[in-house]
């Protein structure tokens, strides 16, 4: 049965898929390429006759049919984590759907001189269009060297609007503030806060919803009760730490990103405190570590693999969007909703 699924599949071509949604071939092209606004109602219609007679576009042929192969070149930086693996996955989501072309640029320096050189390096490989990662896309907006790359950019989850340069993301202020809000709806009023690193929006932002909640609950500010952090797990240990070694310790920590907040609650395991029993602790994006703790983390879910995909497929379908040869390729910003994810390491306070 599976073998003969296979022959019907490969006997499945893009006039049989347009007639099954009942439009025109080219508007199937032209759905499944990206290359021009449809109706949601069609799009749908396509997609659903897509994936019910199996049809599997030959992506070397969409390749060769449009009038240029897009190149999108992605900027990130050189440390393994969950972010970045996100990231990839969207990204490579988008360009294999489109057919496109993903050039890969790694860096490891938040340096404007190095970080047009890598700009550089992919418009000479031949991207179309960049997209690039925080905070490479924040000092990029800061120094304003897009304008000096002759390809359109894009950022992604940025935690912020940029001059310059649009992004698709989340509101990391009204998310980090709802965390907040959550925590202190659960009966805490000592809320320990890790940071990012200065350089990323994120950490400016993040702080600021965490800042607002308390404000409107009327809990006083207090510094001490706001620990650095690098968004890595080395750096949630240190905080843990610090904010731990208190003398009056905090009954909640809620830290910026999941890789910190899991540094957290291993080392209140360590010391003996049991969370959410003793300490709850919270996190931010969402990324698989959240389900592989013990117990499981309450965090904001950032959809960094939908973003990254929705960039991508954006700034390709900017790109191959037909307009006057003199015309710039205009990419547009875009907002994803992100939400609030409840599991065990929260709880109300000890009374």
């Amino acid at each position: 049965m599976a073998r003969a699924s296979r022959r019907a599949n490969q006997g499945v071509n893009i006039q049989a898929v347009a007639d099954h949604a009942g439009v025109s071939a080219m508007t199937v092209s032209n759905v499944i390429n990206g290359r021009r606004k449809v109706r949601e109602s069609t799009r749908e219609a396509v997609m659903a006759a897509v994936k019910e007679l199996g049809y599997k576009p030959n992506i070397a042929a969409q390749a060769l049919a449009s009038a240029a192969t897009v190149r999108l070149g992605l900027l990130v930086g050189t440390a393994e984590n969950a972010f970045l693996s996100s990231i990839l996955v969207g990204t490579l989501a988008a360009t294999t759907n489109l057919g496109a072309q993903l050039l890969l640029h790694r860096i490891d320096a938040v340096d404007p001189a190095r970080i047009r050189e890598a700009l550089e390096s992919l418009v000479r490989s031949g991207a179309s269009t960049i997209l690039a990662a925080p905070p490479y896309c924040e000092v990029i907006s800061r120094t304003n060297i897009g304008a000096q790359v002759p390809v359109p950019i894009m950022a992604m989850s940025s935690g912020d609007a940029l001059p310059n340069l649009p992004t698709v993301r989340i509101d990391d202020f009204a998310a980090a503030r709802d965390m907040t809000r959550y925590l202190i709806g659960l009966g805490h009023r000592r809320i320990g806060f890790v940071r990012g690193p200065e350089t990323h929006i994120i950490s400016h932002t993040r702080q600021g919803g965490y800042r607002a909640a308390l404000d409107e609950a009327e809990i006083p500010w207090n510094q001490a009760l706001v620990a650095p952090g690098d968004l890595t797990y080395e750096s949630g240990l240190a905080a843990a730490e610090y904010l731990l070694g208190l003398e009056e310790r905090p009954t909640a920590i809620f830290a910026s990103n999941d890789d910190m907040a899991a540094a957290i609650v291993s080392l209140a395991h360590r010391r003996g405190l049991r969370v959410p029993r003793n300490l709850s602790v919270a996190g931010f994006d969402d990324t698989p570590i959240a389900v592989k703790l013990w117990p499981t983390l309450t965090t904001v879910r950032q959809p960094v693999a939908l973003i990254a995909e929705r960039a991508a497929t954006l700034a390709i379908q900017a790109t191959r969007a037909p307009q006057a040869p003199d015309a710039p390729k205009r990419l547009v910003a875009d907002y994803l909703p992100y939400e609030l994810i409840e599991r065990e390491s929260t709880a109300p306070p000890l009374a």
